[in-house]
């Protein structure tokens, strides 16, 4: 009998679409994502269309790690007490509604969980911290926003070095306490949840990594995209290589659970 996939959970975004004035609502994932964890965690990406915050321990139960990807929508500012400061913004609540109530499951069911931009931004808002709506205008931060006209291979070029703390995992795969990171973001950590660890951070002095607080797995999240062609940057693909190990150590764990119940008798 074959053994089933390592499977991720990438939770999917919402979004209208469509021509003529006329727009259809779309469940989406970027193929970046899927890809990085298919090719860089070899592990199966999946989606639940449609799911929902009470279905969520049921659907953990079925996979081995959960990858909060990215997006072009922000996270709604009233998780943290905001006002919305720019209306033309894409926001995503439906999104929202599952993905912060999912970073709490993980973390207390001890379920790998990797963070990339949006998804780094739900993790501290989950947990109880705010965001920067507009990273640019407060004073002494940098523009971390990328050339919209660009092409894609300019827009996820490297945009900026990080300091990362030494010691920690990202150094591991970073092979030092510095590196080069892309950078496409206009949101940015403003307060830093208490049950975080920061680990890098950018010249200006952003908040670009963090750890959860005593997880008992790969619980790591980054404000820049390592999933962009993951397998061309040792250092992102160390990422994805840790978060891989972590997935399947879960599975291994889960399958070994599952066998010890249908042996049981009765």
């Amino acid at each position: 009998m074959n053994k089933p996939p390592c499977m991720v959970w990438l939770p999917a975004d919402h979004r209208l679409l469509g021509d003529h004035g006329h727009q259809m609502p779309f469940l989406l994932l970027g193929d970046k994502y899927a890809r990085a964890v298919k090719v860089g965690a070899q592990a199966q990406p999946v989606m639940f269309p449609l799911a929902d915050a009470e279905q969520i321990d049921e659907l953990l139960s079925l996979v081995d790690g959960v990858m909060l990807t990215g997006s072009p929508s922000n996270v709604h500012p009233s998780h943290f007490q905001e006002e919305v400061a720019d209306p033309s913004l894409p926001l995503d609540p439906a999104r929202d509604t599952l993905t912060l109530a999912l970073v709490k499951a993980c973390v207390h069911q001890g379920v790998p969980l990797l963070g990339i931009c949006r998804g780094f931004q739900e993790i501290n808002v989950a947990l109880g911290g705010a965001l920067h709506q507009r990273v640019h205008e407060v004073p002494g931060m940098n523009d971390h926003r990328e050339p919209k006209t660009a092409p894609p291979d300019e827009q996820y070029a490297p945009r900026h070095p990080i300091r990362i703390a030494e010691g920690s995992p990202f150094a591991d795969w970073a092979g030092g306490t510095s590196a080069q990171v892309n950078s496409l973001h206009g949101q940015g950590i403003a307060r830093l949840a208490e049950g975080l660890t920061p680990l890098a951070w950018a010249p200006d002095g952003l908040v670009e990594a963090f750890a959860v607080k005593g997880a008992r797995t790969f619980a790591y999240a980054m404000q820049w995209h390592p999933e962009w062609r993951c397998w061309e940057t040792p250092f992102y693909a160390a990422i994805f290589e840790a978060f891989g190990r972590a997935c399947r150590q879960r599975m291994s764990q889960r399958l070994q659970a599952s066998d010890l119940a249908r042996s049981q008798p009765g």
